[in-house]
């Protein structure tokens, strides 16, 4: 070869090329950006042991001893959490299906006088005025029947018992079959009671009844809407006997 053409070769600059340099920081940049992403999530160790078991099968890999996972129990702020959570929403879909059977009764007017209140450890429903019994009297008018007999429908879904109490006004009874208003009051809670029963949905082991009179009042007895809300039949239903579904 002659002198002139060895002249013409380029020698190449010594080190790595400058492309390598940036090449090497983005590598570097991947790396840090996925062992973030790995340092943020989080692992089975149950899952990444069979794992590791599959491959040391599938390579011939054995063990004198198998790998024992310990049960793992729930914590127990956890389980409350969720009971309580079930429970609310239990009594939510009780009380729902009791405002819709008085939505589909017919009332007429009185349905205003029927309220359902679902409380933290209780539903109540209240029949207040003269929607399920004449002044004075403990008979069920007929037109509450349909409704009773659909409530009655609901309380077979729960558990536990099934308190019924009956309330008045402080107005005094002079005449008819009851004394006082606390007879009177416990009268018509016997008998919803077992209007109840006459249906044939509910446990009679799960019914109690309890007369009060005049002496939890609602509202004040000084106006005649504060006393037609005292008269009131409630069937209420604890927390612990709403149904579990």
């Amino acid at each position: 070869m002659s002198k002139e053409s060895i002249e013409d070769i380029e020698i190449p600059e010594k080190g790595a090329p400058m492309w390598v340099v940036t090449f090497g920081d983005l590598m570097s940049l991947l790396l840090c950006f996925f062992v973030l992403l790995l340092s943020f999530s989080e692992i089975d160790a149950q899952k990444y042991k069979e794992m590791a078991g599959s491959m040391a099968q599938a390579f011939g890999v054995q063990k004198s001893k198998k790998s024992f996972q310990k049960p793992m129990g729930q914590k127990i702020i956890a389980q409350e959490f969720e009971k309580a959570h079930i429970a609310k929403r239990e009594k939510e879909e009780f009380g729902k299906e009791v405002k819709k059977a008085i939505i589909e009764a017919k009332l007429g007017d009185l349905k205003n006088l029927i309220e359902v209140e679902i409380k933290d450890d209780k539903v109540v429903i209240s029949m207040m005025g003269e929607t399920t019994f004449d002044s004075g009297k403990a008979d069920v008018r007929p037109q509450m029947l349909p409704l009773l007999k659909k409530i009655a429908a609901a309380l077979k879904t729960t558990k536990g018992p099934i308190i019924i109490s009956g309330h008045t006004d402080n107005v005094p009874i002079n005449s008819g079959p009851f004394g006082s208003n606390l007879a009177l009051s416990a009268a018509r809670a016997t008998k919803v009671a077992q209007t109840l029963l006459s249906y044939g949905h509910i446990d009679p082991r799960r019914l109690s009844v309890a007369g009060f009179g005049e002496y939890q009042p609602v509202e004040s007895n000084d106006s005649s809407q504060g006393r037609e809300k005292n008269r009131r039949v409630e069937i209420m239903l604890k927390e612990k006997d709403l149904p579990k579904r």
